[in-house]
């Protein structure tokens, strides 16, 4: 397999994994507004805090984006996802913020 093709693979993998991860803080969110309390809220809260330890032992960069530097030398913002520039660049805070409301207000729901 040559090294735009493993390049590829892992973009398309980093893309999907976001996509679910997006699509878990955006429920959470979602669950927050419209008081939804259920067993995929709490699943979804657990694999975000997770995913946060795992970001903080990896000085805050994702595992794929450190395998992706080793196919090329294009280390630019988005190099390793299928996102635009911007959203790649802001994904953390914009997703971080997301987060926190929504985790919030299914606490706040919850008492």
């Amino acid at each position: 397999m040559n090294i735009k093709t493993k390049l590829l693979l892992i973009k398309i993998l980093h893309t999907s994994i976001w996509a679910v991860m997006a699509s878990m803080i955006v429920y959470i969110l979602i669950a927050g507004i419209f008081n939804i309390q259920n067993l995929l809220v709490y699943i979804s809260i657990a694999t975000i805090l997770g995913e946060s330890l795992v970001l903080l032992f990896f000085k805050w960069h994702c595992p794929l984006t450190l395998v992706a530097y080793k196919y090329t030398k294009n280390h630019e913002d988005g190099f390793d996802i299928f996102l635009p520039k911007f959203v790649a660049r802001n994904n953390k805070t914009i997703f971080s913020i997301i987060f926190v409301i929504g985790l919030a207000l299914v606490v706040w729901r919850r008492m």
